[in-house]
């Protein structure tokens, strides 16, 4: 009976945790405001500054060494969601090839990694307000 009892347990384990690690890669599509990490850090978390900000952010800004350097993320439904190293390189490919001088408004595509979003698609959208 016990030993029922353990490998019951033990495959329940197993079904949730896949559960769980199914649920962490959920692929997510967003449309928001893009920012690198350097400038965003400046709102101190504060989520209403960090979208404002977003919606102004030059770009001339986001493309500055230091900047750049800090990676990008996109600002929307009330959360900073940071990109990837993929996500990265095409953020900066995006902000070189943009017309946009400020507040580049992006679609993303990607699937949650814990904090971190693993970018599959990045594209410039049509100024208008971002998702809620």
């Amino acid at each position: 009976m016990t030993r029922k009892f353990f490998a019951l347990g033990g495959l329940l384990s197993i079904v949730l945790a896949g559960v769980v690690f199914a649920q962490d890669s959920k692929t997510v599509k967003l449309t928001g405001y893009m920012i690198d990490n350097a400038c965003a850090s400046g709102s101190h978390g504060d989520m209403a500054k960090t979208a404002d900000k977003a919606k102004g952010h030059p770009v001339s800004c986001a493309l500055m060494p230091d900047c750049e350097k800090s990676g990008y993320a996109v600002v929307a439904d009330g959360k900073m969601y940071k990109f990837d190293a993929t996500g990265n390189q095409s953020a900066v490919e995006l902000l070189k090839s943009t017309k946009s001088k400020k507040g580049l408004m992006v679609m993303v595509e990607g699937k949650m990694d814990g904090e971190t979003l693993q970018v599959s698609k990045l594209a410039e959208v049509a100024a208008a307000e971002p998702s809620k």
